[in-house]
């Protein structure tokens, strides 16, 4: 496939000063193998790509950042709030996406300030992130599709609520992920590999819950971590690992070095007694103060054989 590359800088020293600008220069190259490459800077721009075969490639993720401050409790002109799916900073709706080195942030604030605010909402298959942070509190990284059904009407209302619902797999790698109220949540097979999630404070009693996933029933695999870090700066034994948005939420933790904020019991059933026989939780092989072997009754321990299954191959097949 032939490969197009186009430049931005904000010190407006390449063809483009905006991302937004090279997106749309991007269009005329549709069917080509597109990379964008975005100098340092700090890019005030809410974004949506639509192009399958695209890259972002930053020059480095600490110093590349796009940001954007929508949160659901924002008071559209209609005067409804604006809601969690019409938040996020950065939407990709496309297949064969890759990014690296590059921030991905929602400034939003705190989930009990201004509500559930996306950095990055992810819709598509084989979308790859490399050396890549993405920084909020609530509900940071959504990894699409959404549940099939909202349990309220207009539960959804967003760009995605009445489109079909498409499985993808999702790649992180190398990754920065932080946040504190089920900031990484979704529905996609989703595979992090070395990545630091990071549990931000909130200065309250709970600290939150990592994880929120609704994996579709016929879905074989969720969320898996392997070889990842669980870190934070929030209190002893004040926060879950996870809980199921959904029945049949799915998530493995592998090889990871789980902090001491994460309870003995690890994960949190939602109260949902009824979703014990559906959901899987599962662990092997982390170790740390936030590790151990007082799990609640519905996690499931690994054996060898079984965390066998687990690898990026068998997972994502790519």
């Amino acid at each position: 496939m032939d490969i197009k590359e186009l430049y931005v800088s904000a010190k407006g020293d390449q063809e483009f000063n905006t991302i937004g600008q090279a997106l749309d220069a991007a269009k005329e190259y549709d069917g080509k193998n597109v990379v964008i490459h975005i100098a340092a800077g700090v890019y005030n721009e809410r974004i949506v790509i639509n192009q399958h075969y695209l890259s972002l490639i930053g020059e480095d993720e600490n110093s590349t950042k796009i940001t954007y401050s929508d949160a659901a409790h924002d008071v559209m002109p209609e005067g409804d709030e604006r809601g969690t799916f019409r938040t996020q900073s950065v939407m990709i709706d496309a297949d064969h996406f890759y990014a690296s080195h590059i921030s991905f942030l929602n400034e939003a604030g705190q989930g009990h300030d201004v509500g559930q605010a996306i950095a990055v909402y992810v819709d598509g298959d084989q979308m790859i992130f490399e050396h890549c942070r993405f920084e909020g509190y609530q509900d940071t990284l959504f990894t699409a599709p959404l549940p099939k059904e909202p349990k309220q009407p207009g539960g959804f209302k967003g760009p995605k609520e009445f489109a079909p619902r498409r499985h993808g797999r999702q790649l992180y790698k190398d990754c920065f992920i932080s946040g504190n109220i089920d900031f990484i949540f979704g529905s996609a097979t989703a595979y992090f590999e070395d990545c630091e999630i990071f549990m931000c404070d909130r200065h309250n009693e709970l600290s939150g819950y990592v994880l929120a996933p609704s994996t579709y029933e016929e879905e074989k695999y969720g969320y898996v971590f392997n070889h990842c870090r669980f870190t934070s700066d929030c209190p002893k034994e004040s926060a879950y690992l996870g809980r199921p948005w959904r029945n049949y939420a799915k998530a493995v933790i592998l090889n990871s070095e789980i902090g001491a904020h994460i309870k003995k019991e690890g994960w949190h059933d939602w109260n949902k007694k009824d979703a014990w026989d559906t959901m899987f939780f599962a662990e092997y092989g982390n170790f740390g103060e936030g590790a151990g072997s007082e799990r609640a009754p519905f996690v499931k321990i690994l054996t060898e054989d079984e965390a066998a299954e687990y690898t990026r191959e068998k997972v994502l097949g790519f």
